[in-house]
């Protein structure tokens, strides 16, 4: 709720209201409540900060706020691409191992291609 989340972080709740006619914070709504998560509560930390401490115009926010989204995004796609790659080594891996142990031969070198060098 608006008012809890605004005595949280001492500030008035037209405060909040601003941030999110602003684009900043997309609060749920219920029953024409607000309901804020965790996330929009530790994002609003992120903003007064930012504007109180460091002072940064609303224009300067929208653009930080951009970036760090888009720096999460990258990072999300970043660890899928390890999680493949990883899947990936790990099941040549085991392929080798097999093919070491239970046929006899010894694992192909190389960079994983069926291609002899």
């Amino acid at each position: 709720m608006i008012s809890v989340v605004a005595r949280m972080l001492h500030v008035h709740p037209q405060t909040l209201r601003m941030y999110e006619r602003e684009g900043f914070v997309r609060p749920t709504r219920t029953n024409r409540q607000r309901l804020y998560s965790e996330s929009d509560v530790e994002r609003i930390g992120l903003i007064l900060r930012l504007t109180r401490e460091m002072g940064v115009n609303k224009a300067g926010v929208e653009i930080i706020l951009r970036m760090r989204e888009r720096i999460e995004g990258l990072q999300n796609e970043m660890a899928r691409m390890m999680e493949h790659l990883e899947r990936e080594f790990r099941d040549d891996f085991e392929t080798r191992i097999r093919q070491m142990f239970f046929s006899g031969e010894s694992p192909k070198k190389g960079n994983g291609s069926d291609e002899e060098e």
